[in-house]
């Protein structure tokens, strides 16, 4: 499935929208005046070449970073002041540029951590794996054998992370993120450092989150053919500015975007 076959995935309204999102750090403007908004069930890409602040806006979303000026507005409430808690506890969700996991943890325990926010067993009862405790981890950990199911690593689920191809770390951290269970899945290179496989069942899963659990992204990525084939819209940045913003197409032939970073028309 590509974003041509947008209309069958009934793309809602919009859930996240971000107004005039302005962010330094000292003397640097990390992101200016950035406006856009982002809707229910679609892709949403965001490019742009290095330094452009693709990160720093994802860091924005989920409150790593607060910005100086604008509104963030989440499902219709502003949230100017999110930090990552609220953010998690909201539904939203991330995975990172550099992979984020724990390298001496099974495959299944990395994955098992994303369930934090959804277990509400005190320390006590889970320490000693009683009562309750225990009907409730195992409630979890079936939902986390469905997603190593739903991401085909069931041959590595007892696996240490650390002993695994970066590939196949990449698919872990994606399942931890759906381990959340998340209404908004922010995913920051997913790609990045993948050879052609594994770009190509890692676009297939991202295509199945957001097909069969509904699942909203947005998605940072450098290969223009992955952002073209699976975004419904894409917004370019350049210098923490907006200079683009619109379907695949649109973006491909805007001619600011072709100076600043595609080169040429493909």
């Amino acid at each position: 499935m590509t974003a041509a076959t947008t209309a069958q995935r009934q793309i809602g309204p919009v859930i996240l929208d971000l107004q005039n999102i302005s962010l330094s750090f000292g003397g640097v403007r990390a992101l200016t005046e950035i406006s856009f908004d982002v809707c229910e069930h679609e892709i949403r890409a965001i490019i742009g070449p290095n330094g452009a602040g693709k990160s720093s806006m994802l860091n924005v979303i989920n409150g790593v970073y607060r910005p100086q000026h604008g509104d963030i507005i989440y499902r219709g409430q502003h949230r100017k002041n999110m930090n990552t808690y609220a953010a998690a506890k909201s539904g939203i969700a991330r995975t990172f540029q550099n992979i984020a996991l724990f390298k001496g943890m099974t495959v299944l325990d990395n994955i098992m951590t994303g369930r934090n926010l959804k277990m509400k067993s005190n320390f006590l009862l889970q320490a000693l794996y009683w009562g309750p405790a225990q009907q409730e981890e195992l409630a979890h950990r079936a939902k986390v054998e469905e997603i190593i199911d739903f991401l085909e690593i069931q041959a590595i689920r007892k696996t240490p992370v650390g002993r695994l191809p970066y590939g196949l770390q990449k698919r872990v951290e994606l399942g931890r993120a759906l381990a959340a269970e998340p209404e908004l899945l922010l995913l920051d290179e997913p790609m990045a450092g993948m050879n052609v496989e594994e770009k190509q069942d890692m676009c297939r899963f991202i295509l199945d989150v957001n097909d069969q659990f509904g699942t909203t992204i947005v998605l940072i990525e450098h290969d223009m053919g992955v952002v073209m084939d699976i975004s419904d819209r894409v917004v370019v940045l350049d210098y923490g500015k907006k200079i683009g913003d619109g379907t695949p197409q649109q973006v491909r032939n805007d001619p600011d975007v072709i100076r600043a970073y595609l080169g040429a028309v493909h």
